[in-house]
């Protein structure tokens, strides 16, 4: 079998050179925003599409695409010029149907979210959910649902909640002193589910009635110990300081001082003034007469 030769081997050779008519074309749709020609992409045997560069602003990265065709033994014409985004053009993100960016917490009061019909997660009730713990129960109250969880659905949530905030790798379970398997208050779900999670019921806990995982784990454990310390020891290091008992310090001498004084006391005293010291006080008397 002869292979598919490439568009650009077939391509008619006057339509990959019409640079000039393809960008006259561009400047008739956008003026002086056309720039440089960047690439011309064969399309057909009869069209192919010059690509010139946006100087358009907001559109950084976009280009002016203007397609050419040519029937045999006719001149090349213009076909369309349209506005295509580059290869590191900013653009929008692939549009999303609503039903399918809705998230966790997005649903308020009054709000409503119907469940397609073809939902994965979800099966007809007359159908076996491979659940015997529930079909039994359904069994025994006499009660049917129009549809189910299916195997697929409780392993999409099985997944979701071991890697939750109350998983088995969260940083409350990895600090605990024990599991919420071994709690008291942890209630397991009915069916093939509790063999790995359960509802916690304390209401000191972070995880009050939220499912968790049953290595999942919280200080508020039902066994967990607290080290007592003795009041005697904790006597010995209790300081009143309600009342602060205020002294003032005492000026220290300096050692030049001491000396100084020192020195005066042990000099002897000049002779006159040992006579006055050794002699009688004397006391004038002024006569009246």
């Amino acid at each position: 079998m002869t292979p598919t030769p490439a568009p650009q081997d077939v391509t008619d050779p006057a339509l990959l050179a019409a640079v000039d008519l393809a960008r006259a074309a561009a400047e008739a749709e956008a003026g002086d925003e056309v720039g440089a020609h960047v690439a011309v992409a064969p399309e057909d045997a009869h069209a192919a599409t010059h690509l010139f560069e946006a100087d358009k602003p907001g559109y950084a990265g976009w280009r002016w695409a203007v397609t050419v065709a040519r029937a045999p033994e006719c001149e090349v014409t213009v076909s369309e010029v349209v506005l295509l985004p580059g290869p590191e053009a900013l653009v929008a993100p692939p549009w999303v149907p609503w039903q399918e960016r809705v998230r966790a917490g997005d649903l308020g009061v009054g709000d409503l979210l119907p469940t397609a019909p073809d939902d994965f997660r979800l099966v007809p009730g007359y159908a076996a959910s491979d659940d015997p713990a529930v079909e039994d129960l359904a069994r025994e109250v006499g009660l049917g649902r129009k549809r189910v969880m299916s195997r697929e659905g409780r392993l999409d949530a099985a997944d979701r909640w071991m890697s939750g905030e109350f998983g088995p790798a969260s940083d409350m379970a990895r600090s605990a002193p024990a599991h919420c398997g071994t709690c008291g208050f942890y209630l397991p779900v009915a069916g093939s589910l509790g063999a790995a999670f359960g509802v916690c019921g304390n209401e000191i806990a972070p995880a009050d009635a939220r499912v968790v995982h049953a290595e999942y784990g919280c200080g508020a454990h039902s066994e967990a110990e607290v080290e007592q310390v003795s009041p005697v020891l904790v006597a010995d290091l209790i300081y009143d300081d309600a009342q602060l008992d205020v002294s003032e310090p005492e000026p220290a001498d300096s050692p030049e001082e001491d000396e100084a004084v020192s020195e005066v006391a042990d000099a002897p005293l000049p002779a006159a003034e040992a006579d006055e010291d050794e002699s009688e006080p004397t006391v004038d008397v002024e006569s009246d007469e």
